[in-house]
């Protein structure tokens, strides 16, 4: 445990004790543990378990260690409360550790499932759960549905004690304050534990019918292949919003002035595109192209994008060059699909005076015309160093006086819906130059405002 804050030690060793003393009356002599099952369940959980450790899988198998909750759940059922806290103890000492110190959260996580298994038993246990499964050899029909009611009830004493044992290591080894630590788990959790339950009860109703436990397993596998498939998604998912983020990120390193704009203006796009109505994948294609509508300013120049005073000619011309930079940046990134073309054509305007092509109308794509209302919206309304901000009454009229030559008076009207419904909240759009990226050198005088479009004033976004 080297390299372990002292609390958490302290911690850890007082759930490791705890689970010991949870698992006491099933080793004790005497006791009536089914030990056919136990094994057959814990050998089952370690299989689980132990792909995760093997190169040729490696991070692909369906979650790190103690994730796969429907056979513990079913253990919850089976066991008596201290032999089914056994099952996941060989499974979550072998199953993989992504961080060091590997020896202590493969401690924590066995006592913590331990602890966590054991008490879901004992609920099931007082509600007479095992007294719905039916005969041990089909003698008898399972008494459903109220065998639901102490499988729910499991599933979601269960859920409480996860979480709240989550919620004890995060404060005491990654020193997260107490108020954050357990914020949403166990909402996030309980429906998935429930459904969990669901397959854990139906594994032990098979157990217990006349087809045995052989029977159990063909309920195993589907769900543990159902759990990769959904793991694999939810792994997708992040890497899409990690690459999104770091791109976000050095376009934020590097044009200081509009710090967080991005981000707003995919906040924008969204709530433009709830109230256009449009579908779940769309929207968040949309939201992206908001993130990363200026993504291409990482080709410009940062002697240009940090000039003082007004712009050349050349240098307008440079800027303007962005969407198409932004474009090719973009261009291999499969996931973005209808957000490349917001990308590129976001400061295209109705009336065609727009760049980089000059379209006019519907010529326009559909993302590109949200965004344009969006990055402008929030241009206006954000405090930069040079200017203060405009009231969000004000921005909006603005945008409704040039609807119909620049923006799409449809997605201007969607905007002022969103905004008169959910708000906007002012101290999420503050941007100053005291926020700048450490490390970088501090913008030395105001830019000065002349007239141009609405977003920013004198030069192009």
């Amino acid at each position: 445990m080297r390299g372990t804050p002292g609390a958490a030690r302290v911690h850890i060793l007082c759930a490791a004790v705890g689970a010991v003393f949870c698992v006491l009356p099933a080793l004790s002599p005497g006791a009536s543990t089914p030990w056919g099952t136990l094994a057959l369940l814990a050998a089952l959980y370690l299989a689980c378990e132990l792909p995760g450790r093997c190169p040729f899988f490696g991070s692909s198998v369906p979650i790190g260690a103690g994730s796969f909750f429907p056979l513990l759940l079913a253990a919850a059922f089976l066991l008596p409360p201290s032999a089914a806290a056994l099952v996941a103890v060989p499974g979550a000492l072998a199953g993989r550790v992504e961080r060091p110190p590997a020896a202590a959260r493969r401690v924590w996580r066995a006592a913590q499932l331990a602890l966590t298994v054991g008490a879901a038993s004992w609920a099931y246990a007082r509600l007479g759960g095992p007294a719905t499964l039916g005969g041990a050899s089909g003698g008898a029909a399972p008494d459903l549905p109220y065998a639901l009611l102490p499988a729910c009830a499991a599933a979601l004493v269960f859920s409480l004690v996860l979480a709240a044992l989550d919620g004890s290591i995060l404060v005491t080894a990654e020193r997260v304050a107490g108020r954050h630590a357990w914020r949403g788990l166990p909402a996030r959790s309980v429906g998935p534990h429930l459904v969990h339950a669901l397959a854990g009860l139906m594994m032990a109703v098979l157990w217990h019918s006349s087809y045995g436990p052989l029977s159990a397993l063909v309920v195993l596998l589907p769900m543990y292949i159902s759990c990769w498939v959904f793991a694999q998604y939810h792994r997708q998912h992040a890497a899409h919003r990690a690459t999104i983020r770091a791109l976000v990120q050095a376009v934020d390193i590097k044009d200081g002035y509009t710090r967080g704009h991005s981000e707003r203006v995919g906040r924008a796009s969204e709530l433009i595109a709830r109230e256009l109505g449009m579908e779940e994948d769309r929207m968040e294609a949309l939201r992206f192209a908001g993130i990363l509508h200026d993504v291409g300013k990482l080709g410009v120049p940062t002697r240009v994008l940090r000039k003082d005073g007004p712009l050349t000619p050349e240098e307008r011309r440079v800027i303007e060059l962005h969407p198409e930079y932004g474009h090719e940046i973009v261009r291999g990134i499969g996931f973005l699909d209808e957000a490349r073309a917001a990308i590129l054509h976001h400061h295209e305007r109705l009336d065609g005076s727009g760049y980089p092509y000059g379209l006019a109308g519907d010529r326009i794509p559909e993302f590109a015309r949200v965004v344009a209302v969006a990055d402008a919206f929030d241009a206006m309304t954000s405090t930069r160093s040079y200017r203060r901000g405009r009231p969000v009454p004000v921005a909006v009229e603005e945008l409704r006086r040039c609807a119909g030559s620049q923006f799409d008076p449809r997605m201007v009207r969607a905007l002022a819906r969103a905004l008169e419904r959910h708000g906007w909240s002012a101290a999420a759009n503050t941007v100053t130059s005291e926020e700048e990226p450490a490390g970088l050198p501090r913008q030395r005088a105001a830019r000065p405002p002349a007239t141009g479009s609405p977003d920013r004033p004198g030069r192009p976004r």
